[in-house]
């Protein structure tokens, strides 16, 4: 079940138009949100983002927080897992094909649920390989945009290579992954890099910054230079549908010792810990 401009209804039976500016011209922002235990992750902190995305690209907010949760919790109602993530699309309408803004015209508005599965105990114990590419994105990655064509190619590199996800350079320099926020560990010390418009600001990326200033891990919030991420002891990949990971290959050779290393195991610990008191307290 899902949610499409006022209504819910099967995901089979929902259709928009053809020049939704949506299809015509990627003209819209989204945001993902997990829910566990059918209850809404950080959504503040999300809603927040989601703000700054339509503030981008100059599109009025169509609802209130409020609002927002309670369309939100409809949905989560209305599918069968405990687990779920929601995917809300918003676009700036239907209207003639021209690139200027439409006046007078009602956004998109688009809600729905998967199931949200933790990553396999496998993959925590092994980690994960990545491969890099340079980074040919737009230069506001910081709006949460649906017209990811970059994305989705970059992506692809990784799957071609049997990697789960592309690590992106820019100017020498660790931006994030295709589908990912990246840190870096080195000497016990967690490195990030800042958040500006070359990068998506990740709310579990603020979540592992909280844990590691909250527990007293060494941590750094700066530029990472390429050559720093290659020869890094850890690599980690965080999001709201992955969590937290430990990349062990990059490139076809091993992160370390090739083996999750301690800062990830204190960091997964810290942050399941987190989330389930979150959730425990939000009940």
């Amino acid at each position: 079940m899902i949610y499409l401009n006022g209504k819910f209804m099967p995901i089979h039976e929902a259709f928009v138009p053809v020049l939704d500016r949506g299809f015509i011209f990627g003209d819209g922002v989204y945001e993902v949100i997990p829910a566990y235990s059918r209850k809404l992750f950080r959504l503040n902190e999300h809603l927040n983002r989601l703000q700054h995305s339509l503030d981008g690209i100059r599109l009025k907010n169509p609802h209130s927080n409020e609002e927002w949760r309670h369309l939100l919790e409809q949905v989560i109602d209305c599918n069968d897992s405990d687990d779920q993530y929601i995917y809300l699309h918003i676009t700036r309408g239907v209207a003639k094909r021209d690139h200027a803004f439409p006046v007078n015209v009602t956004p998109t508005v688009f809600i729905m649920s998967n199931p949200l599965l933790p990553p396999p105990a496998t993959l925590l114990g092994s980690g994960v390989s990545a491969i890099t590419a340079i980074d040919n994105r737009w230069i506001r990655c910081d709006v949460k945009a649906i017209s990811l064509l970059p994305n989705v190619l970059l992506r692809q590199l990784a799957i071609d290579a049997h990697a789960v996800e592309t690590i992106l350079i820019r100017d020498g320099f660790l931006t994030e992954g295709a589908a990912s926020n990246i840190f870096v560990v080195k000497n016990n010390v967690l490195l990030a890099p800042p958040k500006s418009n070359l990068m998506l600001p990740g709310i579990t990326y603020d979540v592992i910054l909280e844990l590691a200033a909250t527990h007293q891990i060494p941590h750094e919030v700066r530029q990472i230079s390429e050559t720093e991420t290659r020869n890094a002891d850890e690599v980690l990949l965080t999001s709201s549908t992955k969590e937290i990971l430990p990349i062990t290959t990059l490139d076809g050779k091993l992160v370390g010792n090739g083996k999750p290393g301690a800062t990830f195991s204190r960091l997964y610990a810290l942050y399941q810990n987190f989330k389930n008191t979150r959730m425990r307290s939000s009940s």
